[in-house]
């Protein structure tokens, strides 16, 4: 709870994190991807709380966009092959530190920066050396409620009752 109540950035991966990981490919090669309304609803109510939020992805997508921007999450970083490198470019742009931050991750591209963050989260059904690298496991995997079981968690670390943050 200590860790929880010093985040002042959420940051997240999207892919087994934000969705459960399934990508639907198009005729065209578009993929597809699913987000949880509950998910983004949390994120919401970290911004109303005061906490910035953040994406970091491996992957490039025109969905992460969109859905980012319906959420208001103004820091997306895509295409990431180095997500530590990427990480400490963003926290220096927001003059945030690192043990301020939190971040959700499911798999090995997303060790590094859950080994420098403040908070390191990881999904139920994240890989194995994620779950050891993480100060708390969340119960709900990716895409079916993580993010929203994290973003409870902070808000209550941080005496910020789900119904006050609400918008």
């Amino acid at each position: 709870m200590q860790r929880a109540r010093a985040v002042r950035l959420a940051i997240f991966d999207v892919d087994g994190v934000m969705t459960d990981g399934t990508l639907f490919i198009g005729a065209q090669g578009e993929a597809f991807k699913a987000f949880n309304i509950q998910d983004g609803h949390g994120v919401k109510m970290l911004q109303a709380a005061g906490i910035a939020t953040a994406i970091i992805s491996g992957r490039s997508s025109e969905s992460v966009l969109r859905r980012a921007a319906e959420l208001h999450v103004a820091h997306v970083v895509q295409g990431s092959s180095d997500k530590a490198r990427s990480f400490d470019e963003l926290i220096a742009s927001l003059g945030v530190e690192a043990n301020a931050c939190a971040f959700m991750g499911d798999d090995l591209p997303d060790l590094p920066v859950l080994r420098r963050c403040g908070f390191a989260v990881a999904v139920a059904n994240a890989c194995d050396a994620v779950k050891s690298a993480a100060h708390y496991v969340t119960r709900a995997s990716g895409g079916k409620g993580a993010v929203r079981e994290f973003c409870d968690l902070v808000l209550r670390a941080q005496g910020r009752a789900e119904s006050e943050a609400a918008l």
